[in-house]
């Protein structure tokens, strides 16, 4: 079986992936992927035991224990490209062995969870709750990179959000992968269900206006009355899609919680996001560790 060169996979002296800084033995096979370095203590002081506590750059993880459940929580920094490195490297962790720099014959699958925050894009879909996607919807172009077949119901998807938006697609051709049912299914009705749109940006992309002008005025309102086969959008933010799509192509179940600390049609911003995120971590964990 072909090498991987030196220059694709990049390991450290201490026989790490460059930039998660991870040797394969102190990855656990359920990841908890949030945005925020300083989420990953928050995640992990409801582990009981700690086994590793590694750190680069942004990317901070936290491998332990709750019960008999081994789990790892990594922090993956804002947006799409962060999230190319995140999957890539947590995938060559699993997948390729270290020392021969070869594909390993057996394939090692991943459960991984994203614990984020976003805006949410209907009235119904208040401050302070919590959605688990069903879809990622990307705006951000990163899985148009890589050579895959499509999925049809999730091409249908895409297609008619191009149609019902309007979306310049020579600025971005929006793509759709659907989230892990089987870990979907472990979260009850207080989580909300529906498509998370990954936007490539926090101002522009999702509409928001300072002092320059958008190219689409007036699309989060069209995000908001998207509607296909009783498909609709929920929320925003600027990693699921990419979570997804990448975990789709290389074989991992993947899913996306976030919590809402924004109402976009309402125009509100949650009194107390901290509490909130501290609730959807308690109530996530429970549901992953649940017998």
């Amino acid at each position: 079986m072909q090498k991987i060169a030196e220059s694709e996979l990049i390991i450290n002296d201490r026989g790490a992936i460059y930039h998660l800084n991870l040797r394969p033995e102190e990855l656990a096979d359920t990841v908890i992927v949030a945005g925020d370095p300083d989420r990953v203590p928050k995640i992990s002081k409801h582990f009981d035991s700690i086994e590793f506590q590694l750190k680069h750059r942004e990317f901070i993880t936290h491998t332990g224990y709750i019960g008999k459940k081994r789990i790892s929580v990594l922090s993956t920094g804002i947006g799409p490209d962060n999230i190319d490195i995140a999957m890539n490297e947590l995938d060559a962790l699993a997948n390729i062995d270290f020392s021969s720099r070869t594909i390993k014959a057996d394939f090692h699958p991943l459960h991984i969870i994203r614990f984020g925050t976003s805006g949410s894009l209907q009235a119904d879909i208040p401050v302070d709750s919590f959605v688990a996607a069903t879809h990622g919807l990307g705006l951000d172009n990163l899985l148009n990179f890589y050579a895959h077949t499509k999925d049809e119901s999730d091409e249908a998807i895409a297609q008619a959000f191009i149609e019902q938006s309007g979306i310049d697609t020579r600025i971005t051709h929006p793509y759709v992968f659907s989230g892990s049912k089987s870990l979907l299914n472990k979260f009850n009705n207080e989580f909300h269900k529906g498509i998370t749109v990954t936007c490539p940006g926090f101002y522009g992309p999702q509409g928001r206006v300072l002092r320059l002008p958008l190219q689409h005025p007036g699309l989060i309102n069209k995000f908001t009355h998207f509607n296909f086969n009783q498909h609709r959008i929920a929320n925003f933010e600027m990693e699921t899609s990419a979570i997804y799509g990448l975990g789709k192509l290389l074989g991992h179940e993947c899913l996306s919680i976030n919590a809402i600390v924004a109402n976009r049609v309402l125009q509100r911003y949650s009194k107390d996001g901290e509490a909130t995120i501290d609730q959807l971590i308690k109530k996530s964990l429970e549901a992953l560790t649940a017998s």
